[in-house]
């Protein structure tokens, strides 16, 4: 068995962040993903972005937990030290457990953000990292925009806004489970074929993801750490 906690969108909500992180540790999970945005368009006054990011990312490798991480569309920035702390899914995939994380990060909006790559990029970079499990006996994909058409890309106007690259790649690899993020009214668990959606919501208001997956079955629920 083992227990993923899925977690996502804390647009630079530091003091929040740590008092969720507090609660994190006393839960009994095997493997951490963070789905993006750990940053957002502005920092506080007086840190940066980057010292933003790294401070959360040091205070995650802190719990001793597997710890993986796709940029959302406000991470452009710390790129590198995803990739420094060797713990970025964008575009490649770790195996933990005969389970395969791959994934691929960012996502395309209206207003210009830094990292918006187009259906192309997602389809080639989500393909780079399943390669690289394939041969996991479970697969689990992680990306910040969510598969379109689906409960979890739906905003409330009613528009979907996911990506039809990631809904394509799930219907033709059919991963375990998918993991995303980005449209936060959208969180929740949704299905596609065989493979179990989670949209965790937005971190830094407490809401995350738990997934168990055991014996080839999975247990997806949405929760809020304000409640735990």
């Amino acid at each position: 068995m083992v227990r993923i906690l899925a977690i996502s969108d804390l647009h630079n909500d530091l003091e929040n962040v740590l008092r969720f992180l507090d609660i994190i540790r006393k839960l009994t999970v095997d493997v951490i993903v963070c789905a993006g945005d750990i940053l957002d368009a502005s920092s506080p006054k007086g840190i940066s972005n980057r010292e933003i990011g790294l401070l959360f990312i040091e205070e995650m490798l802190l719990l001793n937990k597997p710890f993986f991480v796709v940029p959302g569309n406000f991470d452009k920035d710390i790129l590198d030290i995803l990739e420094e702390k060797k713990v970025s899914l964008h575009g490649k995939g770790k195996i933990i457990n005969n389970i395969g994380f791959y994934g691929y990060g960012g996502a395309k909006t209206p207003f210009n953000t830094p990292l918006e790559p187009d259906e192309g990029e997602i389809k080639i970079g989500l393909y780079k990292g399943f390669i690289s499990v394939k041969d996991a006996k479970y697969k689990v994909q992680v990306t910040h925009i969510p598969p379109l058409n689906t409960s979890c890309d739906l905003i409330f106007s009613g528009l979907h806004v996911g990506s039809k690259s990631v809904r394509e790649f799930i219907e033709e690899y059919q991963p375990t489970l998918a993991i995303c993020a980005h449209v936060q009214e959208g969180r929740g668990i949704d299905y596609l074929k065989n493979t179990v959606i989670v949209n965790c919501g937005r971190f830094a208001e407490g809401y995350v993801g738990l997934i168990e997956i055991k014996d080839d079955k999975v247990k997806p629920e949405i929760i809020n750490l304000n409640f735990v």
